[in-house]
């Protein structure tokens, strides 16, 4: 790739000589931006109504697994930036993922059309403006929509994620860990959706009554509660989430063979209606690399950078239990290279505990048409920094393509406050051809793998199977290749190898002291024999 200004180099100039011109209040904001090594460059400091070119606005490449938050009103400009960031990530050789929720994300594997307003732009922020396409994966999650599928396992995703989904409240959500814990013991696969409605079926059945009474504090009220939530959750269309083959989140470290990062883009315009679906696929996603991921400490530059759009689903009527696991994720993710940004309207989207470990802030336009709108301002001001700006005043009265930020420097220091008119982004802005698309999907090498949706035997089967039998024990020996009470004794010690809790308590003996020795923070779990990278 050519050495171009929007992938500068190792040692990226100080404050411009031309800058020492500027304003006092100025010219120290600047120089809280000028960094020795490689950044990112978001646009040019705006000062008392005047862009200043040379003041240019960057942010570190090795404090974005710091985490982020860009925010702003809608239609002011959030996604353009996200766009803008991304770009310049996989020109530096950073993985990035991105929810592609309206469906305008796809278009950055395509070079930008040069119009008047990207000429204008460019010129104002002193831009190079190249029209670009960066490398691109697509995907959609469970096949609906254009993508390559992405799925998971019902044990993969676990039942704290799970809970979320189906709006349990904190009892059931514990109920619901019981059964998942009842199935692992009895060696009861749970790949997709009719798998747990078949074991918790089965427990509040004649014949898993006694069963019932062995897995404590689960009881038959709750168990019924959770069925129906299960059987609505699947008559709404969520079965084709849950199953095989499960998405390898390894994917989505993946770099092009010109050293740039792939840009995943995971489509989910087609399933606006199961928000609580599509934002907590998303955590899955990222508790899933959690999972897997080593240590690395302070990097050079992140391992990937994750990008969580409409953040506010997340934690929506959220447990106490999910905020916290949520929490602990982001902070303990940052050092195994990994950058967080949500994105959403106003930081009071985000709790406290979780804005508190966003580092890099780009906050767009506000407005305060209402009360509730008034405060919403009130509380994101006092989100930031001191500043020499009104913040109030300019977050009301900030252009589409502009925003506020103030970012970590390379110390870890907070930078000062900078009103900003961002650059450009260089890929397309807007969608890519349905048949441009269409072709990507198909040549991916990823296509093969995931396209075709798998149906092997697990719970479901085995207890459909065993249907008439006296108790469960006689359920699970009417399976194929399970005899008698001999060969379950032979096995026993293989069933609990294969079970997701052994399996997460191999994985974690000899790791740092303090690491969760649980399936993982979430409940999730992964089957033997996936890829490790």
């Amino acid at each position: 790739m050519p050495d171009r200004e929007t992938m500068p180099s190792a040692s990226a100039p100080e404050v411009s000589a031309r800058a020492a011109a500027l304003p006092q209040e100025a010219l120290r904001i600047a120089s809280g931006y000028a960094f020795s090594g490689p950044a990112l460059h978001l646009g040019a400091l705006l000062w008392d109504g005047q862009c200043l070119p040379d003041a240019q606005v960057r942010v570190p490449l090795a404090m974005l697994n710091r985490h982020g938050l860009v925010a702003g009103a809608t239609g002011t400009g959030k996604t353009k930036t996200l766009q803008l960031i991304a770009e310049q990530l996989s020109a530096q050789g950073v993985p990035v993922f991105l929810a592609d929720i309206k469906g305008d994300l796809s278009g950055i594997a395509a070079p930008g059309h040069p119009d008047t307003r990207v000429e204008g732009r460019a010129a104002d922020v002193h831009q190079r403006w190249t029209a670009t396409g960066f490398p691109a994966e697509y995907y959609a999650l469970g096949g609906i929509g254009r993508g390559i599928p992405v799925r998971a396992t019902v044990t993969g995703f676990g039942p704290l994620l799970l809970s979320k989904v189906l709006r349990l409240n904190r009892t059931q959500e514990q109920s619901l860990a019981l059964v998942f814990h009842y199935a692992d013991s009895k060696g009861l696969e749970l790949i997709d959706l009719k798998d747990l409605r078949a074991v918790v079926t089965f427990l509040t059945s004649d014949e898993g009554k006694s069963e019932l009474k062995t897995v404590g504090g689960l009881s038959a009220a709750t168990a019924g509660v959770i069925l129906r939530s299960l059987t609505a959750f699947e008559a709404q269309g969520a079965s084709g989430f849950f199953g095989e083959p499960e998405f390898d989140t390894g994917e989505l470290l993946r770099t092009a063979e010109d050293g740039r990062g792939v840009v995943s883009v995971l489509e989910l315009s087609a399933v606006q209606e199961r928000p609580q679906l599509f934002s907590t696929f998303l955590m899955w996603l990222l508790a899933d690399l959690f999972h897997d991921l080593p240590e690395l400490g302070d990097v050079d530059k992140p391992r990937l950078v994750f990008f969580l759009d409409e953040a506010h689903l997340l934690f929506d009527d959220a447990s106490e239990a999910f905020l916290e696991s949520l929490t602990q994720t982001v902070r303990l993710i940052r050092s195994k290279g990994v950058g967080v940004f949500f994105v959403t309207q106003t930081p009071k989207d985000v709790p406290a505990d979780v804005l508190a470990q966003l580092g890099n802030r780009v906050q767009h336009a506000l407005r305060a048409f209402t009360p509730d709108d008034q405060k919403a301002l009130n509380a994101t001001v006092k989100t930031f920094p001191k500043s020499p700006y009104d913040l109030e005043e300019v977050l009301t009265n900030l252009g589409t393509g502009e925003a506020v930020v103030t970012v970590l420097s390379e110390k870890g220091a907070p930078t000062p406050v900078a009103a900003t008119r961002l650059r450009a982004p260089e890929s397309l802005m807007g969608p890519l051809g349905q048949d441009a698309l269409e072709r990507a999907v198909a040549g991916s090498p990823l296509y093969e793998r995931y396209a075709r949706a798998v149906d092997r035997e697990s719970a479901y089967e085995r207890l459909e199977r065993g249907r008439g039998a006296k108790g469960p024990d006689e359920m699970l020996d009417a399976a194929p290749g399970r005899g008698g009470r001999a060969e379950e004794q032979q096995s026993m010690a293989e069933r609990v190898a294969e079970s997701g809790v052994f399996r997460s308590l191999a994985r974690s003996v000899g790791t740092q002291i303090g690491r969760e020795i649980t399936r993982s923070l979430f409940g999730t779990a992964r089957r033997s024999g996936r890829r490790r990278r």
